[in-house]
C-alpha cells in the first residue's frame, strides 16, 4: 500500500495503516511533508512518526545547497507568507523548499 501526501491524514487513518501492517502483513509506504509553512507539524506526519516502524528522508536541497528541510509558502507578491490555515487547496505552485535558515529570513531564492 502506497500513500501520498499522507501529512493529511488523521490520526485514526494512520492507526489504521498501522492495523493493515500489523494484522493483514502488508507493507504500508507513506509520503508527506512533515511540517507546514510556519514549521508546525501535520496531524498525519505527528502520528506516522510516532507510529513507524522506519522513517527515511527524502533530501531535498535549498538554492543555497544546503539541506532543504523546510517549506515555505509564497505569496501573490513573491514573499514568504507566515500565517493563514495550514491547508491550501491548489497551492502547489505557492510551496518552496528551502532550508531553516532562508525560512527563517524569508529568503526564497538567491538574492
Amino acid at each position: 500500500v502506497v500513500v501520498g501526501e499522507a501529512q493529511f491524514c488523521t490520526k485514526e487513518q494512520v492507526s489504521r495503516l498501522t492495523d493493515i501492517v500489523d494484522f493483514y502483513d502488508t507493507p504500508v509506504i507513506c509520503y508527506g511533508l512533515r511540517t507546514d509553512f510556519q514549521r508546525n507539524l501535520f496531524e498525519g506526519s505527528l502520528w506516522l512518526l510516532a507510529w513507524a516502524d522506519v522513517i527515511e528522508e527524502v533530501k531535498t536541497v535549498c538554492w543555497c545547497g544546503s539541506a532543504a528541510t523546510c517549506v515555505a509558502r509564497v505569496g501573490p507578491d513573491g514573499k514568504t507568507v507566515t500565517e493563514g490555515s495550514q491547508v491550501q487547496l491548489g497551492g502547489n505552485d505557492s510551496y518552496v523548499s528551502v532550508c531553516r535558515k532562508h525560512h527563517k529570513e524569508g529568503v526564497l531564492r538567491r538574492p
